[in-house]
C-alpha cells in the first residue's frame, strides 16, 4: 500500500471489547447480510421471467439497497468504517485505459443517447 494513501474515516466511536458482540458487530453484520441480499436479488432480478415477480423482486431489491446505504452512512459517521482516497494518477489511468475501448463499441464513438 502507498504509504501517501490517505484514509477517509470519522473519528472512531468507542464499544467495549468483550465477548459478546457490541453494537458494532451487530451493524457490521447486518451490512454483511444486506450486502449479500441485494447480490441475491440482483441475480433473481436477472433471471425473473415473470413480470411481476420482477416488480416484487424490484421492490424488495431497492429496500434492500436503501438499508444496506443506511447501515454502510451509519458505520462510516460511526468511524467503523473507512475508505482509501482514490490516487488521482491511478483514476486517470484507468480512464484512459477505458477511454481506448470505445473505438471498439458497435457504434464506435457515438455519444450515447
Amino acid at each position: 500500500m502507498n504509504q501517501n494513501q490517505q484514509t477517509i474515516q470519522n473519528p472512531e466511536s468507542p464499544v467495549q471489547k468483550t465477548p459478546q458482540m457490541n453494537e458494532r458487530d451487530f451493524l457490521n453484520d447486518l451490512l454483511a447480510n444486506e450486502k449479500y441480499m441485494t447480490d441475491a436479488y440482483s441475480t433473481a432480478l436477472n433471471e425473473a421471467s415473470h413480470s411481476g415477480l420482477y416488480q416484487d423482486v424490484l421492490t424488495l431489491f431497492n429496500e434492500t439497497q436503501n438499508c444496506q446505504r443506511e447501515l454502510y452512512n451509519m458505520m462510516f459517521k460511526k468511524g467503523w468504517y473507512k475508505i482509501e482516497a482514490a490516487d488521482q494518477q491511478k483514476l486517470q489511468q484507468s480512464y484512459q485505459q477505458f477511454q481506448g475501448y470505445t473505438n471498439q463499441f458497435p457504434y464506435g464513438n457515438l455519444p450515447m443517447q
